[in-house]
């Protein structure tokens, strides 16, 4: 299948259909959506925009990674959390079947492994440690989404325990939270100020076999490198000082293999296939933008 990465959505379910129905259009049933995480909340339609993707994760045909405001819900009907001015969670809230939902999200992953043309591949929703192989990547989301999903008191538990360096707990926020790495290797949410750095220019220093498709990030915007594809365009907060729009990174949509240029042809001598992928230009026409309708949301 076609795999088509999204990022952000946060409760913009009109710009996700358009996006899913462009999806259609150009490849029939034969794709996959790679969601990011933040699905919900600071948007309009939590509960359409989670539906929209839950059919295609149960129809084997998306992946869905946790991200903050996951985790912010899940807290928020465990009674860890209260809501904010700016959450915008009520209609799911309120939905007869939150607590469908309540396990349903709750038995998401942390992060999503693949691979594009035999480079392998992980979609988190923030980040992962500068150091972090793919194999302690797996390891370790795998050890934090297992606290979540093994029932609803232990996930409780589990969100409530302190997030110690290291700790699954830590890992957790690490991966649905992190943007900023200072000095003593201590990471941050916050925008990096020096002597921080962007957790991503550290991971690029590491000449990590593997790529990197995130979110989270709508500051920073659109962030193509070797090895990075970050996807957060910031479609809810259309109308602060910006544009904003849902963003897809569609490996291939250019169809653009030349006549001929299949899995049998063989490729030029020396040229690995990743730099066809994560570490060469992104045509235009692979990265699909799906304008904000209107403003969202105001948080000041």
């Amino acid at each position: 299948m076609q795999k088509i990465f999204v990022g952000d959505v946060q409760g913009c379910a009109d710009e996700l259909a358009t996006l899913i129905e462009r999806a259609e259009s150009r490849f029939g049933r034969d794709f996959s959506l790679w969601v990011v995480g933040d699905v919900v909340n600071r948007g309009p339609d939590n509960r359409r925009s989670l539906s929209l993707v839950r059919e295609l994760v149960e129809a084997g045909r998306g992946e869905l990674v946790l991200g903050n405001h996951e985790i912010h819900f899940l807290s928020t009907v465990l009674g860890l959390r209260e809501l904010g001015p700016n959450d915008s969670i009520g209609d799911l809230l309120a939905a007869p079947d939150v607590e469908d939902w309540l396990d349903w999200l709750r038995r998401r992953p942390l992060a999503a492994f693949g691979e594009l043309e035999g480079q392998p591949f992980v979609m988190v929703h923030a980040s992962v440690a500068p150091d972090w192989s793919l194999a302690e990547v797996e390891r370790r989301a795998r050890a934090a989404a297992a606290s979540l999903a093994e029932s609803r008191e232990a996930a409780r538990r589990f969100l409530a325990s302190e997030a110690t360096a290291g700790s699954p707990r830590d890992d957790l926020a690490r991966l649905t939270r992190c943007r900023s790495i200072a000095p003593d290797g201590g990471w941050s949410s916050a925008q990096p100020e020096p002597p921080a750095r962007p957790w991503h220019e550290l991971w690029s220093e590491r000449d990590h076999d593997y790529g990197v498709v995130y979110g989270h990030w709508a500051l920073q915007g659109l962030h193509v490198a070797p090895g990075l594809r970050g996807l957060d365009t910031g479609c809810v907060h259309h109308g602060r000082g910006r544009d904003g729009f849902l963003t897809a990174w569609v490996p291939h949509a250019s169809s653009a293999a030349p006549p001929g240029d299949d899995e049998s042809t063989p490729r030029e001598p020396g040229v690995p296939a990743s730099t066809r992928v994560f570490d060469a230009p992104i045509p235009d026409e692979c990265l699909w933008a799906i304008p904000a309708r209107r403003r969202y949301y105001d948080p000041d």
